[in-house]
């Protein structure tokens, strides 16, 4: 039966409502996928940057690990001298990880990746500070040593901080893959745990008994100035041109590579009757190696006064060569009258 007009008309705009929906379809499914692939192409990248950046930061605390490890357990063949500079030269690396952590915080990524190793970053920090605070305070190195107070305010438990280091390390083993499946399949690299593993309480106490590095005091008088300048005399004795005041400059050497808290006593005895006693104590810290020149207040005197002047420094055995006090018979000249030569 052949078809009417109308009913061939209804067909073909059922047919062309049919190709358009599916057209429509099409150009749905390819937005779609356009769409998804654009949405995939950013996080890979930011997978990828963070992968680099991440890596990088691990590489330099692995590093890190590994200097420390060998300098705690190899560090009693150096000085003092090297041995602090070492160890100085790994705590400023050390201070800059908290603002590294920070830096891979953003952008989130999946699993919270970042916050893991920014978190476990700053542990590690707070580790490894702890040890070398006590690594200093054990050997008696020198403050400045460190970039931080080294005198800690509580108890440096080593073996808690080499527990954490454990800890740390574990944990990340178990997260740093946590990327590889992502666009971009990143693999995080692994720590390293050295110093956690040393036997700390064992290495810190050969390194304290080491000959090089065992802490040792000296001290000593290195040179006195006296103003106004001293008129030709023997040895021992300061002629003087009849002054009211002397001033002295008195200088302290630190012969060894250790803090030293010192004390200079001047004391000035009338011998003759003329003048008074008078007496002034000063104290410093030396750092290591150090020379300190103190400025006692002027000391009042008298033409034709005689005086014993004892200067002496507290705190430290002589060093070698050294002498930790110094007495001159003081010898003011007559006013008006010309000093014997």
């Amino acid at each position: 039966m052949a078809r009417t007009r109308a009913q061939r008309r209804r067909q073909s705009f059922w047919l062309s409502i049919a190709i358009a929906i599916t057209l429509l379809a099409l150009l749905f499914a390819h937005d779609v996928n356009r769409a998804a692939h654009n949405s995939l192409s950013p996080r890979r990248s930011e997978n990828r940057s963070f992968g680099l950046l991440a890596n990088t930061l691990i590489s330099q605390e692995n590093s890190f690990d590994v200097r420390l490890r060998y300098l705690l357990a190899n560090g009693q063949t150096l000085t003092r001298s090297v041995f602090a500079a070492r160890l100085s030269q790994l705590a400023d690396q050390l201070v800059l990880w908290p603002t590294e952590a920070q830096e891979v915080r953003r952008p989130v990524l999946a699993h919270d990746v970042n916050d893991v190793l920014a978190r476990e970053t700053e542990q590690r920090f707070d580790d490894y500070q702890e040890i070398l605070t006590d690594v200093v305070g054990s050997l008696r190195l020198p403050s400045k040593t460190l970039p931080w107070p080294s005198a800690s305010t509580g108890v440096v438990n080593t073996n808690a901080a080499q527990a954490s280091l454990v800890a740390t390390n574990q944990q990340w083993s178990s997260r740093r893959r946590s990327l590889v499946g992502e666009p971009g399949r990143v693999t995080l690299a692994a720590t390293t745990k050295g110093v956690a593993l040393l036997d700390l309480s064992a290495d810190v106490l050969t390194l304290r008994t080491s000959p090089t590095l065992t802490a040792t005091r000296g001290v000593g008088i290195a040179a006195v100035s006296v103003s106004p300048s001293p008129l030709p005399a023997v040895a021992g004795e300061l002629l003087l041109p009849p002054a009211s005041s002397v001033r002295l400059g008195v200088s302290v050497l630190n012969a060894n590579y250790i803090d030293q808290p010192i004390s200079l006593t001047v004391t000035m005895i009338p011998m003759n009757g003329r003048g008074l006693r008078q007496s002034q104590t000063m104290s410093t810290v030396l750092g290591p190696l150090e020379s300190f020149a103190f400025v006692p207040k002027l000391l009042n005197t008298q033409a034709s006064e005689q005086a014993t002047l004892i200067i002496k420094v507290a705190g430290a055995p002589n060093a070698l060569n050294m002498t930790r006090s110094r007495i001159y018979h003081v010898v003011m000249s007559p006013s008006g009258n010309t000093p014997p030569n």
